[in-house]
């Protein structure tokens, strides 16, 4: 049975009956095609296509067009050939959709008339055409030669813009299943093979969200079982009106398209403007054509507001039967409720399914009973049973099926196959990964995240789709998406109800996640951004939030001393849940003693550094053990480095800025007059700490740190390239003296490409060497420890001012064991079992008699 087929047997039926509605929603009437007039059109097209192509065999012709009252005659007419139809989207960017006719090495495309310069000035220059025009139909055909000049190189482009966080991407790449990939279940029937004649539907791409685009061929054999179990599910008759609410490039228009036309009943079509308007849509779909049967992403659904959907979609009079959710994770029961009025009849459904296998591949019944107004669950909706033709299964990482707990799903079926990319043939009853996570439990399977939405934050692993149900859960949230951005601040954006208080929603967060799953910042919107495919648009959040911070940063420039002393007690207050709090901050506050933790820390920490507009090194390590006021001055030590000593903030310099001369705070180094300097208290030991990224801190002493020569000026920023040398301990420094003068003659120069000398070198004196100098590298072990697994953090090192107390390094391992090694001979001074993976590094307290790890903390004089 072909898809074509079935809407001719549908046409034969209902000839009379109104096929297709097309509102363009400005104030004129609808045009309408009987199913005797769609069918008419298409065989028309059908015999264009026959004579001016070559159909023998594999066919796809391309259709670059936007939705009309004449698009499934287009399609059927295709379909007649025979040929597979591949729709191009002309609003996507002209790079992709080359890269996708090239890809399928489409010899024909047919272009609706009124595109046709949009379409030449898009792909000028990527091959030679020629062209015959069906003026009646409103459409032309392009014959493609593809030329001679290097497109590869050009459409190698593609890649690298769709390759994963190379702008501002937070998602990992999307779970491919490449052919030797496949789980493979062969039976009596063999392989499926792509060259088949006439086996072929359609032809798209996935939309490179996640990833590379992937080309997917469709057989008919492959999507005429959700056509037909999705109608008997749905209970489609001749009387309901469908809408058309997926783009062609989104297999579940397919789904759209089909159900209507081989049940004769009808289906509305609106522009791709009208869709982006909640109020003209909503007036379309529900006042003026009844719609039946709506098929949607939730973040589409979610578009109308939450007015709208009360109002109209989901109203005790609504004319919508059925409502179809699927594309994305399902809303939380709650909030659906919440949607519902409780006169209303809609049935509500989960749909489950990925483009690989042809759109859908499960279905779920929300019960009506969920509804009523004693029912209480927090339960997540299931993905349902499989549909038609369709193998499901769970599996574990090492491939085993999964009847009870957590794994991934595969998709497939002796039939239920498609063609990815160059696949020629593959084996019937493959199952294709999908990279979603779900858990199994008594036999139904939940939703957990995708694959490339697991992140690990604070050592603990969560799927980012938990945070968004948890947020969208609360009264105060109209709609959220959540980010992982750069891979190092979690960002929940919020679309506000009328009632939204930041504070407010930040402590009802904190009442129902896990610390490690709390957003580090809470981004307010108009509307979520959407993809061509009406779900959410990542990258264009990312930018949301990366303009955000540009914001941000150019709004928080400081006035003055007192400004910072202002913000910082801002700062402090709001991260501790204190604004409420009138009374000025104590400067003796401790953070740790005032309601903080290590997880809000790294949060104040992430905000100063927004407010100073640069990196504040060591300031975590000061805002954990340290009051407000060794806060202040150690920024203000970093904002004005040329000044050797620390300012008591009760007596703020008040400094006004010379609005002619442009100066700015943070850019400029002011004199500062001294009221406090460090002294070492009895019993403390000075020494240095050497932490994550050659981060330097002197502790308990008034010494001025040692300067290295080679400081260089980048911007407002001093940036340093340190010698080691003054950082060993005295044996060591006094050992390695002696070996540089040993191994000078193994040593290799190093030069730039340039051909300038690059200052570096594991020798001291070399890291001070002048430009014209040859820099020399030699590497040596000088010890190993055990730690028994692997080590994800850097070490510590701790080395004292004095001969007396030696040296030490210290590590953590996923052994669960901390280490402390003696620096200079490599033996191990301490052990400690932790009880758990170790995955940071280590700090070291104020006084010099405390390692703290995460949240380990044991006392063990390091020195």
């Amino acid at each position: 049975m072909t898809l074509q087929a079935m809407v001719n047997e549908a046409a034969s039926l209902y000839p009379d009956r109104k096929a297709i509605w097309f509102d363009e929603c400005n104030g004129k009437p609808p045009t309408f095609y009987t199913y005797a007039t769609v069918v008419k059109i298409a065989v028309e097209l059908t015999a264009f296509l026959q004579k001016h192509c070559d159909h023998r065999g594999k066919c796809e012709i391309g259709l670059y067009c936007y939705p009309g009252i004449n698009l499934p005659s287009w399609i059927l007419g295709i379909l007649q050939v025979p040929a597979a139809y591949s729709p191009v989207d002309p609003d996507v960017s002209p790079i992709l959709t080359t890269y996708f006719m090239k890809k399928c090495n489409l010899q024909y495309i047919l272009v609706e008339n009124d595109k046709i310069n949009k379409f030449k000035i898009s792909h000028e220059g990527w091959f030679y055409h020629s062209s015959s025009a069906i003026e009646h139909i409103g459409l032309t055909l392009f014959q493609i030669s593809w030329s001679n000049a290097d497109t590869g190189s050009q459409l190698a482009n593609v890649k690298s813009k769709y390759e994963p966080f190379k702008a501002m991407g937070n998602l990992q790449p999307r779970y491919i299943v490449c052919p030797d990939q496949l789980e493979v279940k062969t039976s009596e029937r063999g392989y499926m093979d792509v060259g088949q004649k006439y086996s072929l539907a359609y032809v798209l791409h996935t939309s490179g969200t996640t990833g590379i685009p992937k080309i997917v061929r469709v057989p008919h054999k492959c999507i005429v079982p959700n056509i037909q179990h999705l109608k008997s599910i749905f209970e489609i008759t001749q009387d309901d009106m469908l809408f058309l609410a997926s783009p062609l490039t989104f297999d579940p228009s397919v789904v759209e398209l089909f159900i209507a036309l081989t049940s004769g009943a009808s289906l509305l079509i609106v522009p791709n403007t009208i869709k982006m308007m909640p109020v003209k849509l909503s007036a379309a779909l529900f006042h003026q054509h009844h719609v039946t049967v709506l098929q949607s992403t939730p973040t589409l659904l979610r578009r109308f507001g939450a007015h709208i959907i009360k109002s109209t979609v989901l109203s005790a009079n609504t004319s919508l039967r059925v409502l179809a959710l699927g594309g994305e994770a399902f809303p939380v029961l709650n909030l659906l409720k919440s949607w519902k009025h409780k006169e209303n009849k809609t049935s509500i459904f989960n749909l489950y399914g990925i483009t690989e296998v042809s759109s859908w591949a499960t279905c779920y019944k929300i019960p009506e009973e969920v509804f009523s107004a004693d029912f209480r669950s927090d339960s997540p909706v299931p993905l349902g049973s499989p549909l038609l033709g369709t193998a499901v299964e769970v599996r574990d990482t090492s491939g085993s099926a999964v009847l009870e707990g957590e794994g991934q799903i595969f998709i497939g079926g002796e039939e239920r196959i498609c063609f990815l990319d160059d696949e020629i043939t593959v084996p019937s009853g493959t199952m294709r990964g999908t990279g979603d996570f779900v858990r199994v439990q008594d036999a139904k399977m939940v939703f957990l995240g995708r694959k490339d939405n697991q992140i690990k934050r604070h050592g603990k692993r969560f799927n980012m789709e938990y945070l968004q149900q948890t947020a969208e859960d609360l009264c105060q949230v109209e709609a959220c998406a959540v980010t992982w951005y750069q891979q190092e601040k979690l960002i929940l954006f919020v679309v506000p109800k009328d009632n939204f208080e930041e504070r407010e929603t930040f402590k009802e967060l904190q009442k129902r996640l896990p610390t490690h799953a709390i957003p580090d910042e809470l981004v307010l919107i108009e509307a979520l951004p959407l993809t061509s495919h009406g779900k959410v648009d990542m990258s264009e959040l990312n930018k949301i939030y990366h303009n955000h911070l540009n914001s941000r940063r150019r709004d928080s420039k400081l006035s003055g001393a007192e400004k910072l002393w202002e913000r910082l007690q801002y700062l402090w207050k709001s991260v501790l849940g204190l604004l409420d709090d009138s009374t000025e901050i104590s400067k003796d506050s401790v953070f740790l003693y005032s309601g903080g933790d290590s997880l809000k820390a790294l949060r104040f920490y992430e905000e100063i550094e927004v407010l100073v507009g640069r990196a504040v090194p060591g300031l975590l390590e000061v805002i954990l053990s340290c009051s407000v006021e060794e806060v202040y001055t150690h920024i203000l030590k970093t904002l004005f480095p040329s000044e050797d000593h620390l300012m008591n903030c009760d007596n703020v310099v008040k400094r006004k800025l010379s609005e002619d001369n442009g100066e700015e705070f943070c850019g400029k180094y002011v004199k500062l007059k001294s009221e406090q300097s460090f002294e070492v208290a009895p019993g403390l030991i000075s020494f240095i700490a050497l932490s994550r990224g050659n981060r330097l801190f002197s502790m308990n002493s008034s010494k001025s740190f040692p300067q290295p020569n080679d400081t260089v000026q980048v911007g407002m920023e001093r940036r340093q390239q340190p010698s080691f040398l003054h950082l060993l301990s005295p044996s060591v420094r006094k050992s390695q003296e002696q070996e540089y003068g040993m191994e000078k003659s193994r040593s290799l120069p190093v030069t730039n490409k340039a051909n300038k000398i690059d200052a570096f070198s594991v020798h001291p004196s070399f890291a001070e060497c002048s430009s014209g100098t040859m820099a020399e590298l030699a590497l040596c072990i000088r010890w190993k420890s055990n730690t028994r697994r692997c080590v994800d953090a850097s070490p510590l090192v701790i080395i004292p001012f004095t001969d007396e107390v030696s040296a030490s390094v210290y590590v953590g391992s996923h052994s669960h064991t901390m280490q402390a090694i003696d620096l200079d001979l490599g033996e191990i001074k301490w052990e400690r079992n932790l009880g758990d993976r170790i995955e940071s590094s280590a700090c070291v307290s104020k006084c010099g008699n405390f390692i703290v790890v995460e949240k380990s903390l044991y006392m063990e004089d390091p020195l």
